[in-house]
């Protein structure tokens, strides 16, 4: 596999425009994105015929390539030390000067780049949470048997350091030392910040920083108050470097940004971080639960693939781990509806493959679809409803039909980051009637998708050529 992405890499580069051309490289679960000085120079039609290429976009300054799961680290770990060669430029070009952005797309942008390299770590977590609960709904083993145990102390460990883990990957975006940004989510994430009681820890009443005095908040699992903290860590560690000297840089900024940071995200920012947390996570929660939700299901279903296009959709993780944490809440209502719109997009492909004529395009139609009624999207999304165009549309209507009823119905799980058929797993746990409505969803979404890419139609000439 490595000598076969070393071989795509190499063809990869003159396509690019040269390795001069790439300015920065990154990459998600199967899309290699990059940042290229002129996108001009790029050849995207050649690139699509490449072996691995599932398709090629273009969207808010990234050029991004689909591979797949499993290739496209190794494509972007040969691509890395290939661009590693090239010296800086001195003056970037005009095309890649940075651009006035909307604020709220350099948000979620911004959460997009903390969230995409640790989802090894939420998909992992995800999966053990949901199958200790679904073993222990199921009563598959005893509930103080050793393996029970294992697994419960595996599910609640992860959520207990997620706030390390956000911590490292925020200060890498945010600009500071990663191992700053840990040492900042391990102090929210102390047993004497927990909440008296929190996994059985009895913490003191207040906490006593330099004659002030803070309540424990409890901070495992939740995102805001970590991220706020880190970002003025960085901020501090960053103008530290500025003003110390070289010769004491070492023992005088990492211990004055941390007792800094530290006393304040104690006191001041993750009580308000939490306390901003928990009132995004109860709107949701009367939304959802009065009714509203419903049509709240209806556009989210529809328009989260849109979503996905622009690589965005990973910010949602936030949001899904604090009502998560919540524990007034404490199961994910928002996953059973990007779950309905990723396999939905995966019935149009079914539709594809079933109405068209051409061979290449139902060969590749068969192994795209099942891939999104797994929870991966990009595959279909680019590679087939896209060049297509009305598939995706169908697709659309597919995820706001599913979207729309899991809703109603309150389906919810009790994780995160897995869609599709995988996502029974975290659904089962709430109960029989819960996982019943999830396969109810599932076929309204794939059949709806199915159905109305059928009607509408395509024509497969258009893109049978990039296929």
């Amino acid at each position: 596999m490595r000598a076969e992405a070393n071989k795509i890499v190499e063809e990869l580069l003159p396509l690019l425009g040269g390795k001069q051309n790439i300015a920065s490289a990154a990459h998600c679960t199967t899309r290699l994105r990059l940042v290229l000085h002129d996108e001009g120079r790029a050849d995207s039609a050649a690139i699509e015929q490449l072996d691995q290429v599932q398709g090629v976009f273009s969207r808010a300054g990234q050029y991004q390539i689909i591979f797949g799961i499993g290739i496209v680290n190794k494509i972007y770990k040969g691509l890395e030390e290939a661009i590693a060669e090239v010296p800086a430029e001195t003056e970037k070009p005009a095309a890649c000067l940075p651009k006035k952005r909307n604020p709220i797309f350099v948000i979620t942008k911004m959460l997009s780049n903390i969230f995409v390299p640790i989802l090894p770590f939420i998909v992992a977590s995800g999966l053990l949470r949901g199958l200790t609960g679904m073993i222990a709904s199921s009563k598959w083993a005893a509930p103080d048997s050793a393996w029970m145990n294992m697994l419960d102390f595996f599910s609640t460990s992860a959520l207990l350091i997620l706030p390390v883990i956000i911590g490292f990957s925020a200060a890498k975006e945010f600009g500071g030392s990663p191992v700053l940004g840990a040492f900042i989510g391990g102090l929210l994430v102390h047993s004497d910040v927990l909440k008296p009681g929190v996994h059985e820890i009895h913490s003191p009443a207040w906490l006593d920083a330099f004659g002030l005095q803070a309540a424990p908040t409890g901070y495992s699992g939740t995102v805001i108050p970590i991220l706020m903290s880190v970002y003025l860590m960085s901020k501090v560690e960053i103008g530290l470097k500025k003003i110390v000297f070289p010769s004491i840089a070492l023992f005088v900024i990492p211990l004055v940004t941390v007792l800094f940071t530290g006393v304040v995200s104690l006191l001041a920012i993750g009580p308000l971080g939490a306390f901003l947390g928990n009132w995004l996570t109860q709107g949701l929660e009367v939304v959802y639960t009065h009714g509203v939700g419903f049509i709240g299901g209806l556009l989210f279903g529809g328009f989260y693939p849109l979503i996905v296009i622009t690589g965005l959709h990973h910010t949602f993780h936030a949001v899904e781990l604090g009502l998560i944490a919540d524990p007034k809440i404490g199961v994910n209502f928002l996953l059973p509806v990007w779950s309905m719109a990723n396999i939905a997009q995966g019935g149009a492909g079914l539709a594809i493959y079933f109405k068209a004529r051409n061979k290449k395009l139902k060969e590749s139609a068969i192994p795209a679809s099942l891939s999104a009624l797994f929870g991966i999207t990009e595959p279909v999304i680019f590679g087939m409803n896209l060049r297509l165009r009305k598939p995706f549309i169908g697709g659309c209507i597919g995820g706001a039909a599913g979207g729309a009823y899991v809703v109603f119905a309150h389906v919810a799980a009790n994780s995160y980051g897995l869609t599709g058929l995988p996502m029974l797993i975290l659904a089962a746990p709430l109960g029989l009637a819960n996982l019943i409505h999830y396969l109810i969803g599932f076929v309204i979404s794939v059949g709806s998708a199915f159905i109305a890419t059928w009607l509408i139609g395509f024509d497969e000439d258009k893109g049978v050529q990039d296929v």
